[in-house]
């Protein structure tokens, strides 16, 4: 055996394991209640888990095309088409990927170059960074403050510069529970409109939306859509994080370059997943379109149970989490804060610093509701005895 195995000089030296790792870890040593990560604790639906059994029983186990099966990609074609007044090509412009992290590292490989400057909003979510890293571009970051995580339009454009290549944005957004409105869309095009510069957006949490005026989408901009990917998650959509069956759609031109990666990255995602979903979005489309009442009342009654807490819950838009200000309770930063509260309180959750670059001086920590009502019961209760 060599003495001196060779060491890889790392490209992402930064990194270790990720917060979500460690708390999730924290909370089985300490038998805490884990709403840390982003996942039920409940299964998806049965016909959805009928029409995968019935798949794998009837042969549908071998590499499924590339881009994706092409009952899928119809099907979501005229889910987009119904819910945003855009219909998707589905042979040239819907590509099902493994999961939504991987549509996201696919667009931005194929869009940005060594030197190329992305923006993103701060928290963000974090598989975002490292990937533009390894692409060799430059990630330049706006700051959004509490409680309301509003763009400032103003400093926005004072980032951008001849080398703005790619813009990521994030709504329903995690971990603020905020979301975009169509005034921002507009305002986005008029500041990039003149500029050689895409859009990535982040659209997962796309029905867990609470706003009244609904999710509003990058596909439903008529202007910003012929430069955008959009990328969803049927993860997050139908309570299956597991299967890691996502998908992005975007104009042609993009969607081959965004291919030519995810080909060789990927390749092609479960078959009988895929074909199940499809059947999934034709016969049960009440699913999606009742889901914001499903998680609404997950989250009020979640907030309810919380209200004789010393906790400052903050405005919940969208996705399946919550922010809590803990600063009437503790004087620890939030890492600090999140790894007692799950050792001492028996409950995890995630500090929201480590979705910022820069110092973030606010005490607030991300609960996920995603859970069952015992399960959320029973958290508020340790939560309320802090």
């Amino acid at each position: 055996m060599s003495q001196n195995p060779l060491i890889p000089e790392s490209k992402l030296p930064a990194l270790g394991t990720t917060i979500f790792t460690q708390m999730s870890q924290l909370a089985q040593q300490h038998q805490a209640i884990n709403l840390s990560q982003g996942f039920p604790d409940f299964d998806g639906p049965r016909y959805l888990q009928e029409r995968l059994a019935f798949h794998v029983a009837n042969g549908a186990n071998q590499y499924a095309p590339m881009t994706g099966v092409q009952a899928l990609r119809e099907a979501i074609a005229d889910k987009t088409a119904g819910l945003y007044g855009h219909k998707p090509d589905a042979n040239t412009d819907i590509t099902v990927t493994a999961g939504a992290t991987e549509a996201l590292y696919a667009a931005i490989t194929a869009l940005v170059r060594p030197g190329d400057e992305v923006i993103c909003f701060d928290p963000s979510y974090d598989s975002y960074a490292p990937a533009v890293t390894l692409s060799g571009g430059v990630l330049k970051r706006i700051a959004l403050q509490p409680p309301f995580f509003r763009v400032d339009w103003e400093e926005f454009a004072t980032l951008l510069s001849p080398r703005t290549r790619l813009v990521i944005l994030n709504t329903p957004h995690n971990p603020s529970a905020t979301v975009w409105r169509k005034s921002d869309y507009a305002a986005l095009w008029q500041a990039i409109k003149q500029h050689e510069v895409y859009v990535l957006s982040d659209e997962v949490y796309e029905h867990i939306c609470f706003a009244e005026e609904g999710h509003a989408s990058v596909l439903a901009h008529p202007q910003l859509r012929e430069r955008a990917v959009a990328v969803s998650s049927f993860g997050k959509t139908f309570h299956m994080t597991g299967w890691k069956v996502g998908y992005c759609v975007a104009p042609a031109a993009l969607s081959a370059e965004l291919r030519k990666v995810h080909q060789y990255l990927t390749f092609a995602v479960n078959t009988p997943a895929q074909l199940a979903i499809a059947d999934m979005l034709r016969a049960q489309p009440e699913h999606y379109r009742e889901l914001p009442d499903f998680y609404r009342a997950r989250r009020d009654r979640f907030v309810q149970a919380l209200a004789d807490s010393r906790f400052e819950i903050l405005p919940c838009e969208g996705t399946y989490f919550l922010l809590a200000d803990y600063s009437a309770i503790s004087d620890l930063d939030d890492v600090s804060f999140c790894q007692w509260l799950t050792k001492e309180v028996g409950v995890a959750a995630i500090p929201l610093s480590v979705f910022c670059a820069d110092p973030f001086p606010h005490k607030l920590i991300r609960l996920c509701f995603a859970k069952q009502e015992a399960t959320l019961d029973a958290a508020a209760e340790r939560l309320c005895k802090v």
